[in-house]
């Protein structure tokens, strides 16, 4: 989940490698450092917190040399203090690493019965310290960052700057992503191309178990079997605004902001050009030829997919079967014969995810991906990938990337409910015009931003906060705890409200505040009888609902939120803006970071 950054560069490296760790700082932010190779000698500079810490001290300390290295962390083996803080450094190697290293205890005690101590926590120190433990023995650095690579078990992407080699770069990727940009008489190393986008426009991925042997003005690529490997060189084309706020106090505003537009976007590449029909990408889905899913991600995308469950069985009649990644890698799960694997990620790098994916390989019949980087580890080793189109996503709490997820996995339903038979041309066409129609709904209750600001006031003094909704409403209330609880920091819950009585109504008294989402659908009735289940108890209700929803239940409700009423097929993608809109505006109030919140970090590399 850390950020690191590599240049060979023709002007001075650390200017540059900060810029480059601005736009990787939402991988990690509990420490940040350099090191250069200048006049032959390699120097270093760390600081412990945000990036600016960095940049502070490089005013105090400059750190000359136009080959560099950099490294944003988040940590995992060691405290975030300055011993911990990257590059580490042993003698005449520095190294920078995102992943963790699972021998390294063995490896260090094997250094240690050489004489070689250790003065930090961390596992990638351990890498440092035996690629100098090489270096000593006489092999030159390329063989000794080889050899190196070679006896590390885990996942990596590992960068080596070497003491009097201001031209040479040593990069490999093992499980963790990495890039490799081309530059005229320069070149550029990154975690993923937004680092990259300002730099260079052609970019070469390193595959699973590659090295890359880098100069100014070439890269040699070794296979994780010392074979010389062509990788494709690719042209990028990213958006700069897409990595700044765009005049937003916070990327996770600049991000809400753009739902309806990276929406219609995807629905622009999903639909022909009458709008009447669902095209797939290369051979597409065979749904008539399946007889279940499988549906595998994490975190926000895991809500997701508990979304798409309900369109699948609902609009197209197919069983589905939605799992975490970290518990599916490890259950060995059977997968029966006529089964659709799909994983969801917006990196297309969550390494449970990917993972699973391994796993599910020749088990399943198809292997799909929902992903928002076409050329990610999770879309290459899927037989079809469907790209959501968000565009960058800077803000850790994801937003646009969840509702473009949600919209990829809504016409994959209807698109399946069109194959097996249970939607007609007519009911398809249907369906899609009221989807078009969405962006612009959207747009309206993003123009009412106020109202989300004065109920987060309130909900900034709880402590606690629970979150109720029944059917497509109950993956959303989770997904509106977990934002809660990643960047404003207050503990919040969610159930399906007909859970309530099961346990959770012990903690309803008139501190706990409930944010039920409850359009006026078929369960509406039901959820309304919970409603007063909580506030008999004293419980105060925040209800989000339309506006037969609001004119049947404004007895006793604390506040209420009224949306515009949508096919009921829509809501989640309509209901997911309150939820961010409310725990973006408390995390506000409570003055916590909401695009960069404690111990959290966007791509988890690492189990």
């Amino acid at each position: 989940m850390c950020g690191i950054v590599g240049i060979l560069g023709r002007h001075e490296a650390s200017p540059i490698l900060v810029e480059a760790l601005k736009r990787l700082e939402y991988r990690g932010y509990d420490s940040a450092g350099l090191a250069t190779v200048n006049d032959g000698h390699l120097e270093r500079r760390r600081a412990v917190g945000k990036l600016v810490n960095l940049s502070d001290l490089l005013v105090r300390e400059p750190l000359a040399g136009k080959a560099g290295i950099g490294h944003t962390r988040w940590a995992t083996h060691g405290a975030p203090n300055l011993a911990n803080t990257h590059p580490h450094r042993a003698g005449p190697v520095a190294v920078v690493h995102n992943g963790i290293i699972e021998n390294y205890r063995e490896l260090r005690a094997e250094l240690t019965e050489l004489g070689t101590g250790h003065s930090t926590d961390t596992d990638t120190e351990t890498v440092a310290l035996l690629a100098q433990h090489y270096l000593e023995a006489g092999h030159p650095p390329r063989e000794a960052a080889m050899r190196t690579i070679a006896r590390l078990e885990g996942a990596y992407a590992l960068l080596f700057l070497f003491d009097g080699e201001p031209d040479l770069l040593i990069a490999a990727r093992k499980g963790s992503p990495l890039a490799v940009g081309h530059g005229d008489g320069e070149m550029f190393v990154g975690s993923d191309a937004i680092a990259l986008a300002p730099l260079t426009e052609r970019i070469t991925y390193l595959e699973e178990g590659d090295c890359a042997i880098i100069a100014r003005d070439s890269v040699e690529i070794v296979d994780e079997n010392g074979n010389i490997a062509n990788r494709e060189m690719r042209r990028i084309e990213i958006d700069p605004a897409q990595i700044d706020k765009g005049g937003h106090r916070h990327f996770m505003a600049k991000e809400i902001a753009e739902q309806p537009t990276v929406i219609s976007d995807a629905l622009r590449h999903y639909l022909t050009e009458d709008g009447r029909d669902v095209v797939l990408p290369g051979t597409g889905v065979d749904f008539a030829g399946i007889d279940r899913m499988v549906l595998v991600a994490c975190g926000t995308a895991y809500y997701a997919c508990l979304t798409a469950k309900y369109w699948f069985e609902q609009l197209a009649g197919l069983p589905v079967d939605v799992d975490i990644a970290s518990e599916f890698r490890y259950r060995h799960p059977p997968i029966p014969d006529r089964t659709a694997a799909l994983f969801v990620s917006q990196s297309g790098e969550t390494a449970d995810t990917l993972a699973a994916l391994r796993y599910a390989s020749g088990r399943a019949d198809s292997l799909l991906s929902v992903v928002n980087v076409p050329e990610s580890s999770i879309a290459r080793e899927s037989d079809v990938a469907l790209p959501i189109l968000a565009g960058a996503e800077i803000g850790v709490a994801s937003t646009k990337a969840f509702t473009c997820q949600l919209t990829v996995l809504l016409l994959m339903a209807l698109r399946a409910g069109r194959d097996r038979g249970k939607l007609d041309a007519e009911a398809l066409a249907d369906r899609l015009s009221a989807l078009r129609g969405l962006p612009a709904i959207l747009n309206r209750v993003l123009a009412r931003d106020s109202e989300f600001r004065e109920a987060a006031r309130a909900l900034a003094e709880a402590g606690n906060a629970l979150y109720l909704g029944r059917g497509l409403m109950y993956p959303l209330a989770l997904e509106g705890a977990l934002k809660m609880k990643e960047i404003s920091y207050i503990h919040a819950e969610a159930y399906a409200s007909g859970e309530l009585k099961h346990g959770p109504i012990a903690l309803i008294d008139k501190t706990m505040p409930v944010i039920v989402m409850a359009p006026c659908d078929a369960l509406f009735g039901k959820t309304v009888s919970n409603m007063q289940e909580v506030m008999a108890r004293g419980g105060r209700v925040l209800l989000i609902t339309d506006a037969e929803g609001a004119q049947q239940q404004d007895d006793g409700v604390w506040r209420q939120v009224i949306l515009p009423q949508v096919d009921p097929a829509l809501t989640p993608i309509l209901y997911a803006l309150p939820a961010q809109l409310l725990a973006y505006h408390t995390a506000v109030a409570k003055g916590t970071d909401v695009d960069q919140p404690r111990n959290l970090a966007k791509s988890v590399t690492v189990e």
